[in-house]
Order: C-alpha cells, then sequence, then structure tokens
C-alpha cells in the first residue's frame, strides 16, 4: 500500500470511548488520518489478511475474550484459522482495541497512548538511519 509517509490509517470502534481518545490522539500526531469504523465500514477479507500481518498476530488475537458475545458463542470452540478471520469480519464490534498503520507499521493500541508508538518508532528509525 503506497501512502503518504505521514498519512495514518485508524481503524477503531466509534462507539468506544477509549476508541475515541485512541482517535483523538491520532489526529495529534499525524496531519493525514484515514479513519475506518468498525461498525460502518465492511474491511475485507484480504485486508484483514494483510493488518493482520502487521502486527504478526492470529484473528483470535484481537477479539475481547471478556466479551459476552464471545463467551456465548466462541469460548471453548476449536475453530480453524479461516474460521477466526470470518469471525473476526462478521463480528468487528468484538474487536478489543484499534489498529494504527503508518508507514507500513501496525500497532494494536491497547491503551490510547499505545499511538505514540508509531512516532516513536519512525523517529527512532529516522535517527539510526540519519
Amino acid at each position: 500500500m503506497k501512502t503518504h509517509p505521514n498519512e495514518l490509517f485508524l481503524y477503531y470502534n466509534c462507539e468506544s470511548d477509549t476508541h475515541k481518545k485512541t482517535r483523538a490522539l491520532a489526529h495529534s500526531i499525524a496531519n493525514h488520518v484515514n479513519e475506518t469504523t468498525f461498525k460502518n465500514e465492511a474491511i475485507s477479507k484480504t485486508m484483514w489478511a494483510d493488518l493482520l500481518s502487521m502486527l504478526n498476530l492470529k484473528p483470535k488475537d484481537l477479539l475481547d475474550k471478556s466479551d459476552t458475545k464471545y463467551q456465548a458463542e466462541l469460548a471453548g470452540h476449536n475453530f480453524n484459522e479461516e474460521d477466526w478471520l470470518n469471525i473476526l469480519i462478521n463480528n468487528p464490534c468484538m474487536i478489543k482495541a484499534p489498529i494504527a498503520v503508518m508507514q507500513n507499521k501496525a500497532i494494536l493500541c491497547l491503551s490510547p497512548q499505545d499511538i505514540f508508538k508509531l512516532v516513536r518508532e519512525k523517529n527512532t528509525e529516522f535517527a539510526e538511519n540519519g
């Protein structure tokens, strides 16, 4: 994916206060923020695969295991990776944290301040290469 060097992509739940705080911080560190809300916009299987690869995580790792729907319908089942990916696609409201992507680096923002890791990594790279 070719993007502007200062462009940040944010995937988040627009109904979560914690996700909204992450969104606000994203706007404080990047002039160009492309927002995708889990509730209002479908994310393709290919895009999820790319995000998971950048995060070095499996679909199950993104889900909030304390969510009541997860506990009622998914806990204790042995699904394969394809099944977990489909569960993720069809239940984005169960994603536990926003995902921020900048310059082909992704971070699962378990706390709103995690978004700053993208900037720190960028500055560290600049210092090492500069």
